[in-house]
């Protein structure tokens, strides 16, 4: 419903109340306990009674004179209007009904290194569009950048198969639900933590486009390509045509810090028919001083809950952020109202916990044993993390 004046509101004011009454609205699922946000978008006490107050009795127009202006948004963008936009070649998705995962690669023509502070993904087309990321494709990897690890030989095995553009893992991979007390140290298929240096942006459902405090911001190296990855929900039943972009809005100059991504995840769970209430875990130790600017959890319908802790040096341990009640349509990136200090050698631990019975509503099978897949039908567990090194 549409929400910009008094004849378009006035018929909702009961459903309003209710939504702010038991705080399903203004969205926010972080637990008030633990961390401080800066967009934490939860209503005062105050706010919430002088709506209730309002519904309650009739719902009356104010002064219209009163009345603020409307948000104004450059043709459409909400970080303004961007210095550079990209757009993948128009897609057609099928009519029969099945997820799809697609790559698009789009050439920038970037002659120098860019910085970016700023980055909005803008589906195309939003009845099929469930989430996408852009990356970085480097003409090449620096040599000072060290590319990742390769596992050894002994450990290499085929963990994924693929269906069509579905990816998911085999029924007989490996089975790690707790990856933080395994053996390898965390260092199994489907389990190694990376560093997504090369990724720039991701649109998730309930999440606002990246924009980075200043003085921080992300580099493009000069002949890189924009690689848009997206995930293509259920189809309407017709075919349905798409051009998704992506704005991004440059730097002044070049930032005192560079902003860097770490993604935990655990890919090689195991969640049994019917459970209510299963946990599994995944865990990265810094390797170095780290200022952490915000988190972001990842799962599917199947997902219930998920705590993000840390050990420091000292053996102290404290929760940075808690999800006691995860909501796959509002997948919130939680921004610190100031920057948390890890300190090298701090172990992050990352517990979830899953829903796959009959009493989770938004559960599209839970008679069927569920493993890591990128259809919304299959299930993810994932922790981001951005961070920079603090200055010398």
């Amino acid at each position: 419903m549409s929400f910009t004046n008094y004849k378009e509101i006035r018929p909702w004011a009961k459903a309003i109340q209710a939504a702010v009454q038991t705080r399903k609205m203004p969205p926010w699922h972080a637990d008030p306990h633990y961390g401080k946000f800066a967009n934490d978008s939860r209503l005062k006490e105050s706010e919430v009674a002088a709506i209730i107050s309002w519904a309650r009795n009739g719902a009356p127009e104010g002064d219209p004179k009163d009345l603020p202006a409307l948000p104004k948004f450059a043709e459409g963008w909400q970080i303004g209007k961007p210095d550079a936009i990209f757009a993948i070649p128009e897609f057609t998705l099928g009519s029969n009904g099945q997820d799809e995962q697609q790559n698009f690669f789009v050439e920038t023509n970037f002659k120098e290194d860019v910085w970016v502070e700023a980055v909005e993904i803008r589906p195309g087309n939003r009845k099929v569009v469930h989430h996408a990321h852009v990356w970085i494709e480097s003409p090449r990897v620096a040599k000072s950048e060290t590319p990742e690890t390769p596992l050894p030989n002994k450990k290499r095995v085929s963990f994924t198969m693929r269906e069509g553009t579905r990816v998911f893992a085999k029924p007989d991979a490996p089975v790690i639900d707790d990856g933080c007390n395994h053996p390898d140290g965390g260092m199994w298929p489907g389990a190694e933590p990376r560093e997504l240096g090369s990724i720039l942006g991701s649109f998730v459902p309930g999440k606002l486009p990246e924009e980075w405090p200043t003085g921080i911001a992300r580099r493009i190296p000069a002949g890189s390509k924009i690689k848009f990855t997206i995930h293509y929900s259920k189809s309407t039943g017709k075919e349905e045509k798409d051009i998704t972009s992506v704005g991004l809005r440059f730097a002044k100059k070049p930032p005192a810090q560079e902003l860097r991504r770490i993604d935990l995840h655990n890919s090689a769970f195991r969640i049994p028919a019917n459970a209510d209430n299963h946990t599994v875990t995944a865990c990265y130790t810094f390797t170095e001083d780290s200022d952490v600017l915000s988190y972001l959890a990842h799962m599917h319908y199947r997902g219930k809950s998920m705590r993000f802790e840390a050990t420091y040096p000292d053996g102290k341990t404290e929760t940075l952020l808690n999800i006691p009640q995860y909501d796959f349509e509002w997948q919130t990136k939680y921004l610190n109202s100031a920057p948390v200090r890890i300190p090298k050698g701090t172990r992050i631990k990352l517990t979830a916990t899953f829903d796959n019975s009959p009493n989770n509503r938004y559960n599209p099978d839970p008679s069927k044993v569920i493993r890591w897949g990128d259809n919304t039908v299959d299930e993810m567990m994932d922790g981001w993390f951005e961070f920079v090194t603090p200055k010398r």
